[in-house]
């Protein structure tokens, strides 16, 4: 297990790294003077220059890259090009909406999506698999910013239930905030944890050791929650790390339309701004957690699959 942990480690940093350098890249061939962005159009030419000089941008690419990695090693995100603020303070107001959206989203997606696909695989056939069915193929077939527009339009603007915008202050506030924005990305992944559960459990409920269990006179209830779901797991949990991943891009948008002023929100005001170490930090960050999910994923199947870890599947 040791083995295996460690090899997911050096992966998840060898990944970081490649990501790191990406956007590094990839940020300094965004057309835009940084510069211009920051000061404005009518900055002279000496302030310019006096910013970039300050800002690091006259230097070397190279010598650029390698404060950059330097900079990220140390969890020094630098300050706004824009505003001068600190990032790390950016990041630390910006990131707890964030969060809690993807796990309000991922709670709403497991809770719905997995009981729905145990009673569609068990009631194949029947109205209740049709309705479920039907009902995830619309989840998977609306968009996030559409399905979270209507949500809006109905919840907020015409019964007035819910804010229309914002993130809340005290606890229960932002609670409520965050019914809408939840709902909109956990409908959306319960939609497709109902699908990937119905067929991953149809498929095990085929297998011999199932069928052994029923002649036993082992209960119904048991053998579906304990025996058949157990194995059906492993498609389930890569399901939901692939859609993790989506859910994370998918938050941008859903908090652009909320107005939710998290890690999304903050990404995009800095590229409109050309606000580089803005834009570097949020994406980081973004990459931080699609490889920590990547990780978990790893080693939750190892967990549910002694085969995985030893190698052998």
């Amino acid at each position: 297990m040791r083995h295996y942990v460690a090899n997911r480690a050096i992966d998840a940093a060898l990944t970081v790294w490649l990501v790191l350098t990406l956007v590094f890249f990839a940020m300094r061939v965004l057309p835009g003077d940084p510069a211009i962005a920051a000061l404005g159009d009518q900055a002279t030419s000496d302030q310019l220059d006096a910013f970039r000089a300050l800002m690091g941008l006259n230097d070397p690419l190279g010598v650029q890259y390698l404060r950059f990695l330097w900079e990220m090693l140390r969890l020094d995100f630098g300050q706004s090009f824009r505003t001068t603020e600190p990032i790390g303070g950016l990041l630390a107001a910006a990131l707890p909406f964030t969060l809690e959206l993807a796990t309000a989203a991922l709670l709403v997606g497991a809770v719905i999506g997995v009981p729905a696909g145990v009673v569609a695989a068990t009631q194949r056939g029947k109205a209740a698999d049709y309705v479920a069915r039907v009902l995830s193929l619309i989840g998977l077939c609306m968009p996030e910013f559409y399905l979270g527009a209507l949500l809006l339009i109905v919840f907020a603007l015409r019964l007035d239930l819910f804010p229309i915008m914002g993130g809340g202050g005290a606890p229960l506030d932002r609670l409520h905030h965050l019914v809408l924005p939840a709902l909109t990305l956990g409908l959306v992944m319960a939609a497709f944890t109902a699908r990937l559960t119905r067929s991953s459990l149809l498929e095990v409920l085929k297998r011999d050791f199932i069928r052994t269990a029923r002649a036993t006179g082992i209960a119904e209830r048991s053998v579906i929650w304990h025996s058949a779901l157990r194995n059906a797991l492993i498609p389930v949990v890569t399901g939901f790390g692939l859609y993790i991943l989506t859910m994370l891009s998918g938050s941008i948008s859903i908090e652009l339309v909320f107005a939710r002023p998290g890690l999304g929100t903050m990404l995009v005001s800095g590229i409109l701004a050309r606000d580089y170490p803005v834009v570097q930090a949020g994406l980081v960050v973004f990459a931080f957690f699609v490889v920590a999910v990547n990780l978990a994923m790893d080693l939750l199947y190892a967990a549910i699959d002694p085969r995985i870890r030893s190698g052998n599947a």
